[in-house]
């Protein structure tokens, strides 16, 4: 049996090399070619998966070590009965790190504190329940919106809107599913419009629903920046089309929005300039990009093409995991704000600034993409 992975998935030689002939390959050159003779298609993001890629083929699974799916021609793939999985919550501890950092920096940049601050979390899912709790850590008041949890579903959904209910290992849509402790009593949450106006940030992290009742594309247009209130914190590192680009411009001249962190754009991995050089930070979709974050999703790819084939994992990711880079950390604390400490610390571990400087520094044409991979 031949599989062919992503080369951007860490470990994929030696986890599915388990389960038959592993070939690797950049996830962005993948085409039909060669994936006509491949049984198991093991991807990232930067790979579109769609009829133009399988058909003929003899694929009949495909998995994405990421928590989107938008990659993915879900309609075509369940038309052709291929299976497929995403990795929900792989990387979530990453992308609520990334979003700790960048308050952080924006309040050590702009001299103002975090703690007793508004934040505004759009979509409590794996993502958005860490970032919950850890701007709670540093003593902020949370509002939470999440329209299907608030209604008491702890359902989630497909890309263009269809629903998926949580069967065990796979969801009815074959999705392998990673537990949090998400909270889905809906007195938890409030209104859209109640959570705009009263945050002094607002940071999103909901999936790209392009149609449905929950539909999330252009979710941040005009009129959810004329709700919000005035010199707000705006963070996206969800995905970029949940945001309407010039509108966040827009909000920005009005000074709806004061400060932003741009993670994710809309159109990558073609970027607006316009929209770079307004941003506090912007950064090349690398909020989930932390390597234990990968190697999660490699895991959870794999141990979902081993349930499909109906064979016992061999694999397992533990011991491979590198000693941390940075050990320790010491730093005076005598006469200094709390949150001043905790940038020091953050900063030493991950420089959310190296990321900016280097996609501001980075070519302005095709070879852009390289940065999003």
């Amino acid at each position: 049996m031949k599989i062919l992975c992503s080369s951007d998935m860490p470990y994929a030689k030696e986890a599915f090399s388990t389960l038959g002939d592993t070939l690797l390959k950049k996830g962005r050159s993948i085409n039909a070619n060669d994936v006509h003779d491949a049984s198991i298609l093991a991807i990232r993001s930067t790979t579109r998966v769609d009829e133009a890629l399988l058909a003929g083929s003899a694929v009949g699974f495909v998995g994405t070590a990421t928590i989107g799916n938008d990659h993915m021609d879900i309609p075509y793939l369940e038309r052709a009965g291929i299976k497929w999985v995403h990795s929900p919550g792989c990387n979530a501890n990453s992308v609520s790190e990334y979003v700790a950092s960048a308050l952080l920096f924006i309040a050590s940049r702009h001299g103002f504190r975090l703690e007793g601050k508004t934040i505004g979390v759009i979509g409590v899912g794996n993502v958005g329940n860490l970032v919950v709790q850890k701007a709670g850590s540093l003593g902020m008041r949370v509002l939470k919106n999440d329209p299907p949890r608030s209604r008491g579903q702890e359902r989630q959904t497909t890309d263009d809107g269809r629903r998926t209910t949580e069967i065990g290992l796979f969801r009815s849509d074959s999705t392998p599913t990673l537990h949090h402790a998400i909270t889905t009593d809906p007195e938890c949450f409030v209104g859209l419009d109640e959570l705009l106006a009263e945050s002094d940030i607002v940071t999103l992290h909901v999936p790209l629903n392009k149609r449905g009742p929950d539909a999330t594309w252009h979710l941040a247009g005009n009129d959810f920046f004329r709700k919000m209130k005035p010199g707000c914190v705006f963070i996206n590192s969800a995905r970029g089309a949940v945001v309407e680009t010039d509108a966040l411009l827009e909000a920005m001249e009005k000074g709806k929005v004061s400060h932003a962190v741009i993670d994710t754009w809309e159109g990558e991995p073609a970027l607006r300039q316009d929209l770079l050089e307004r941003v506090d930070l912007g950064t090349p979709h690398i909020a989930g990009y932390s390597f234990d974050g990968k190697v999660t999703g490699t895991a959870m790819v794999y141990r979902a093409a081993c349930a499909f084939l109906g064979v016992k994992p061999e694999w397992v990711p533990d011991k491979l995991l590198p000693a941390p880079e940075i050990p320790e950390i010491r730093v005076s604390a005598a006469g200094r704000a709390e949150e001043d400490v905790l940038w020091e610390i953050v900063h030493r571990i991950y420089d959310i600034t190296a990321d900016d400087r280097r996609l501001r520094a980075g070519p302005r044409d095709d070879r852009m993409a390289a940065y999003f991979d």
